[in-house]
């Protein structure tokens, strides 16, 4: 084997345990999410198993990242990036940017005129701009409503919480680091 694959493959067991990390999961959840034992996720992730697609496939699945991202696989051709909403608790959540650095994503917010707001706290910062309809942004002690066009970044040390202002949905983007990114989408686990 040449040196650059072995390379690559010597790189797959870092990045699947960096990726488990970022999504705040641990071997035994990814355990019983892919049907592979922790002891070989864990020698998976530390390089004494090498990679199989046996291996790969359901990985990818959980972590909803195409195969080549897990192997490090350069880019061809086409530069899009293939949306994969998730949609949770009134809420769709359409990451706009590969994992790694600081995230970019579409969000769709439902009205709920009946839940109470639980403000959240959490490591990062957060930049939101609002593409439609009106965004109601808790953030301490203030109560902001930002329509289109308007944006808003805060250190989320502060509490705060976001949703739709009134009974029409809000679209907007959210930019978010790789702390923003594992707090949101822990909170909206199932």
């Amino acid at each position: 084997m040449n040196s650059a694959k072995k390379d690559v493959l010597d790189a797959v067991g870092p990045r699947l345990r960096e990726l488990r990390r970022r999504r705040g999961i641990t071997l035994a959840e990814l355990g019983q999410r892919t049907g592979i034992s922790e002891s070989t996720l864990s020698r998976l992730e530390g390089g004494s198993r090498k990679p199989t697609l046996e291996l790969l496939l359901p990985l990818a699945e959980v972590y909803a990242v195409p195969l080549d991202h897990l192997v490090g696989a350069p880019r061809t051709g086409d530069p899009r990036i293939h949306l994969r909403p998730v949609t949770r608790g009134g809420m769709t959540l359409v990451p706009l940017s590969d994992p790694g650095g600081a995230q970019a994503y579409k969000l769709l917010i439902s009205p709920a005129p009946h839940s109470e707001p639980e403000l959240q706290t959490h490591d990062g910062f957060e930049w939101i701009y609002v593409l439609a309809g009106r965004l109601r942004l808790l953030l301490g002690e203030q109560s902001l409503s930002l329509k289109p066009g308007e944006a808003a970044e805060f250190d989320t040390h502060v509490p705060h919480w976001i949703g739709a202002d009134g009974d029409q949905a809000v679209e907007l983007l959210i930019l978010l680091g790789r702390q923003g990114e594992r707090a949101h989408l822990r909170v909206r686990a199932t």
